[in-house]
């Protein structure tokens, strides 16, 4: 081996200057530890120096993250060769593989659009890229563009899955909204313990005409269903906002009419949308405050859920 060789695989300062005109920098990347002969991070330099000197570049920074994911570019000497590609230190990047540089085909174009503006070209060791030459810039663009179309492919048959899921009324994930079950075929039961408590949220809320105040005195009561450890006027707003308890079932850009899923009338669901917008126009009426003992007793709930919580 080198001195040369064995200085830029030591760290990536630059190496003694060059007359070649095409100056070239390393990168090499490993996800763990362990990879073996061919992944190493010392065999990726070997190879991608070997490269270099067979098309006479002159090599001068090796930029090595070994244990470092690929899934974006927050890696240490990732973000270096970056820096250095901007100030225009290296004419070229070479690498073993295209997924040593970035294991995204989009994020990997994404990032050639800005070593183009820099002047920057890449080349793979082991693939038929190179935007050294015209062929090469020709077919990355190829890359690109079938990369752009798989996406838009995927963009669609998502699009598709929900429009089916939704005209079968089926939940597409393991979380129903309160109330509800989810079955193995996907529909979803009624729970009528907490469709019940669904109405009482419902009803409280048109009572008191608060969110905070509706959770404070839910928490009172102790109303947790599960995957509740303490309700808060969030939580309540997303209950008041699903319109599945009339009976409305969405996914995606789909609704449909469910009228297996109500629990709720339309009346009482309007007038509790009635009340949550009253305050969205001008208007005369002020928002009223929560009385003081109220508030004080929220206060002093919440404190004493969260001490309970804590003590579990």
């Amino acid at each position: 081996m080198s001195n040369l060789h064995s200085a830029l695989i030591a760290g990536s300062e630059p190496a003694v200057d060059a007359e070649d005109d095409m100056k070239a920098a390393v990168y090499a990347r490993t996800s763990s530890t362990s990879q073996r002969f061919g992944y190493s991070i010392g065999e990726q330099v070997r190879q991608c120096l070997d490269r270099c000197e067979m098309l006479g570049w002159e090599p001068v920074f090796v930029f090595k993250d070994e244990a470092k994911s690929g899934k974006d570019t927050d890696r240490p000497m990732f973000q270096e060769m970056l820096t250095r590609a901007e100030q225009g230190a290296f004419d070229v990047l070479v690498f073993w593989k295209l997924d040593r540089f970035s294991r995204s085909i989009m994020h990997a174009v994404q990032l050639e659009n800005e070593f183009r503006e820099w002047g920057i070209a890449l080349h793979s060791v082991t693939e038929q890229l190179d935007t050294t030459t015209a062929a090469g810039r020709f077919n990355f663009r190829n890359i690109a563009n079938a990369a752009e179309f798989e996406r838009d492919m995927i963009k669609q048959r998502t699009k598709m899955g929900h429009t089916a899921l939704a005209m079968a009324h089926k939940w597409p994930n393991s979380t129903p909204p309160l109330g509800y079950e989810r079955l193995e075929n996907g529909l979803l039961q009624v729970i009528p313990a907490e469709s019940s408590l669904v109405r009482r949220i419902f009803r409280l809320y048109l009572e008191v005409q608060s969110m905070p105040e509706t959770a404070a005195v839910l928490n009172e009561e102790e109303k947790l269903p599960r995957g509740y450890e303490l309700w808060t006027a969030i939580d309540v707003g997303h209950v008041l906002r699903n319109r599945i308890y009339k009976g409305e079932y969405s996914v995606g850009n789909i609704t449909e009419p469910a009228e297996e899923y109500r629990l709720l009338d339309d009346q009482l669901f309007e007038k509790v949308t009635a009340v949550r917008y009253r305050f969205s126009e001008p208007q005369e009426a002020k928002r009223p405050q929560m009385p003081r003992d109220r508030k004080e007793i929220r206060v002093g709930t919440v404190i004493g859920q969260y001490c309970k919580f804590l003590s579990r």
